[in-house]
């Protein structure tokens, strides 16, 4: 990938009062940070709401290879992952400011962007490609079953939503990731920043909490 040199043209960050910083001057030295990984990250994520673009230059360099490689392994076509990382720093420069430390990390919380970017081209491509031959199916009528059915998935849906709300923080992030975000164990460990098998044990601590708070089996 090329490295950034710029922030991307497009919208001010929110809440910046629509001012864009003035470039960043080549070979300008990245912003200081301290502390582990996501607190720099968390660090430059705040410095870019307020449109500094110094700091989102750094916040790049650091993530930028393993945004990409995310989502290269989801759209499996390099000229499209390049288009979709762009695209994934955009919303970063863009939404900085509604990064929650509380709600997780500053690396999920970046990551669930690039996913979900990654995601919605896959998915745009697909829905390209058969238009035209399910433009019948898709004209039929929906049988009772069918609506049943989509009826029963939104009860089930919410029902799950307010059960996360039992989870202690660091289980809701990795159930989140793991079987809302469809990340492998290795790719919530890595993401996070832990080894596996702690990974893994918040996934299992999580899941088990959230079967109870749904009273399943109960």
């Amino acid at each position: 990938m090329n490295t950034l040199r710029s922030v991307p043209s497009g919208d001010p960050p929110e809440g910046t009062g629509g001012q864009v910083p003035p470039a960043r001057a080549a070979g300008a030295a990245p912003v200081p940070v301290d502390g582990d990984v996501n607190t720099q990250l968390g660090s430059l994520l705040r410095l870019s709401s307020r449109g500094d673009e110094q700091a989102f230059a750094s916040l790049y360099d650091a993530t930028s290879a393993r945004v990409h490689g995310l989502v290269l392994r989801v759209v499996r076509n390099p000229s499209q992952a390049e288009e979709v990382t762009q695209e994934v720093f955009l919303e970063i420069w863009r939404t900085a400011s509604r990064f929650d430390p509380e709600r997780g990390s500053a690396l999920a919380w970046l990551m669930t962007i690039a996913h979900r970017k990654a995601v919605d081209r896959v998915r745009s491509a697909e829905a390209a490609t058969r238009r035209d031959t399910s433009y019948h199916q898709q004209s039929q009528g929906v049988d009772h079953d069918a609506t049943a059915e989509a009826a029963h998935s939104s009860i089930e849906a919410q029902r799950v939503r307010s059960a996360l709300g039992a989870l202690t923080a660091v289980q809701h992030e990795a159930v989140q990731l793991a079987y809302f975000g469809g990340y492998t164990h290795t790719e919530v460990a890595t993401m996070l920043d832990l080894p596996v098998g702690t990974a893994k044990t918040r996934i299992r601590d999580g899941l088990i909490r959230l079967r109870d708070a749904m009273g399943v089996g109960q």
